[in-house]
């Protein structure tokens, strides 16, 4: 029993938010006094899962060889053109907020860097305001060298991403988070559907047209009935959906494909990626047929120039996969100072 109180400072009233009480308020209230929503045990959870995934992730590349890394987040050039950069002024010259470590990720891998990751702040200059989309979000990327195609990729991420899984309903279920028991058990593989499939239950084969938000639900209920996993790739992406991905290498066999997959989770892309050309006169063609020109690439093509091994990987959202994995309504709630077109503060 307390013996004796002592206040250490006063608290404001009333409060302008509420911390106790069941009724929920809007997330413009909710963030716009940050702080004191994150006195809640409920939102103090989500952080707690997000803390387990960054570190269940962390120790699992660990284990497997791959060595962390830390790329710029002022660039010259974006890694996918410019209409989705944040423009800075860098002394006397324009600059670019980073929206993928791409390049650089693979300039490592012509360092002999065989296996890199890198968990960092992207920024993307989109305008849209949806519950999955955000404006600065935290991506998990990762490169390997040596690789065997596509496959080699798919069964690394597989296996990271079931045993992140594990540790984080693990540390958190000791905890008494009681977020531990939404979350899935994961088994692998994964089911592979090629993307010729999801065009066919979507009704359209051979369109060869992008997945949507609404295509993605579709072909992640069809998959779930199918194999019971909520788990699944979509392998084999067209090269005309991939056109503007310029360091995507395309099958030889068949240049009308790519190498590249999506990883999704009951209906919502968490990963993309996949095998890159190592080549320089295809990347060099690649960059031209995307509409860049070359010579605002030379750092980066200079490291394909001296011997760059057959290498992939991929990109992983984990704002998006805590969303996801907490069952929450909006992908904001995952982020502790959420940014997007409209918030700035605090």
């Amino acid at each position: 029993m307390p013996t004796s109180v002592r206040v250490l400072t006063r608290a404001g009233v009333p409060l302008p938010l509420g911390v106790v009480d069941k009724v929920g308020a809007d997330l413009d209230t909710r963030f716009n006094h940050r702080v004191l929503d994150l006195r809640k045990p409920a939102v103090r959870a989500v952080f707690e899962l997000r803390a387990a995934v960054l570190e269940g992730f962390r120790r699992a590349f660990t284990e497997r060889g791959f060595l962390e890394v830390e790329t710029p987040k002022l660039l010259r050039q974006g890694a996918e053109g410019g209409a989705t950069l944040f423009r800075v002024d860098y002394f006397d010259r324009p600059a670019y907020l980073a929206q993928s470590p791409q390049l650089y990720k693979q300039m490592l891998i012509g360092a002999g860097f065989e296996r890199v990751f890198e968990i960092a702040p992207a920024f993307r200059a989109e305008p849209s305001d949806t519950v999955r989309h955000i404006t600065e979000f935290t991506s998990l990327d990762a490169e390997m060298a040596y690789i065997d195609g596509a496959e080699d990729l798919r069964t690394t991420l597989e296996s990271l991403v079931a045993e992140t899984v594990r540790f984080a309903r693990d540390r958190i279920g000791r905890q008494g988070n009681p977020l531990a028991d939404g979350l899935p058990e994961v088994t692998t593989p994964f089911p592979r559907v090629p993307f010729a499939q999801c065009e066919e239950w979507l009704g359209r084969a051979g369109a060869e047209q992008d997945l949507g938000t609404e295509d993605e639900k579709i072909v992640g209920a069809r998959a779930v009935q199918e194999f019971g996993s909520p788990f699944y790739f979509i392998t084999d992406f067209p090269t005309a959906v991939k056109s503007q991905t310029f360091y995507a290498w395309r099958r030889d066999d068949n240049p009308k494909l790519t190498g590249y997959f999506d990883l999704d989770f009951r209906g919502v892309e968490m990963a993309s990626g996949g095998p890159r050309e190592h080549r320089e006169e295809r990347l060099k063609a690649n960059l031209v047929s995307a509409g860049f020109d070359p010579a605002n690439f030379e750092a980066y093509l200079e490291a394909f120039r001296y011997g760059m091994p057959p290498h992939g990987g991929w990109g992983f959202g984990i704002d998006r996969f805590v969303w996801a994995l907490a069952g929450l309504s909006n992908i904001r709630e995952a982020r502790l100072f959420p940014r997007d077109r409209y918030r700035l503060e605090p």
